[in-house]
């Protein structure tokens, strides 16, 4: 089984034309990038700004609701409402951005609301002390201490965005998923696993850049791993920053 499937992935021809693993793996890379940058520019800001007002708290808790919705079962059924509406290759894949954008808003929510929710009081008082307005005391302090729980919750919405678009191919839908239901289709189990690997490759991958883009972003005060020491870093980091702005 192993030798199958090494063969199956070292086979050239397996990586050449549209139905090829490199097409295949940018498909799925598209669908995966637009999903998170329009669920990233839902739900970052909202998220931020429940956390800096303190209002909008049931917001938190219905995104987080949707997480019990079987992801399978959730694409149908938008699926079916599109297909009738849309022609071509739209009808399915507005579909699939819909549902990944709806699995990926949860954590993105989460994590710019905890993020922003839990900066140290001491900062926001000496921000406001220094006469900065609600929006800048959010920009320059809060924003840039919740850098590690928001980056957090970007991760966690990318792995399920890529794991997600995998079951997408139920619907007609390209991306490496294709592997996986081809391969069923066709008794390939080579194929299946071979593309199961592609997919959990490629998942680790995008999470190994988004944490070296963390680590080059987030300043160091802020990626300790202790919580005590990571807030109060992160007070006299973000203030200091702000006042020589």
């Amino acid at each position: 089984m192993l030798t199958s499937v090494w063969r199956w992935l070292t086979d050239g021809g397996h990586w050449q034309g549209e139905t090829g693993i490199t097409h295949r793996l940018l498909e799925h890379l598209q669908y995966s990038g637009e999903s998170l940058l329009i669920a990233a520019l839902i739900a970052l800001p909202i998220g931020a700004l429940i956390g800096h007002t303190g209002k909008g708290k049931w917001i938190i808790a219905v995104a987080n609701a949707f997480r019990a919705i079987p992801s399978l079962g959730l694409l149908f059924v938008v699926a079916m409402w599109f297909v009738s509406r849309l022609t071509g290759d739209s009808a399915y894949l507005v579909p699939t951005i819909i549902v990944l954008v709806i699995l990926a808003i949860p954590p993105l929510l989460a994590g710019a609301y905890s993020g922003v929710s839990e900066v140290d009081p001491a900062a926001r008082d000496a921000a406001y002390g220094m006469g900065m307005s609600g929006r800048q005391v959010l920009a320059n302090v809060e924003v840039p201490c919740a850098l590690p729980l928001i980056f957090s919750g970007v991760r966690s919405a990318a792995l399920q965005i890529i794991a997600t678009a995998t079951i997408a191919a139920a619907i007609s839908v390209g991306g490496l998923g294709r592997y996986l239901i081809d391969g069923l289709a066709n008794s390939d189990y080579a194929q299946m696993a071979g593309g199961a690997i592609l997919v959990t490759a490629l998942a680790l991958l995008v999470d190994g850049v988004l944490a070296v883009i963390q680590q080059l972003t987030v300043p160091g005060g802020l990626r300790t791993t202790s919580v005590s020491r990571r807030k109060q870093r992160a007070a006299a980091a973000a203030v200091e920053s702000a006042h020589a702005a």
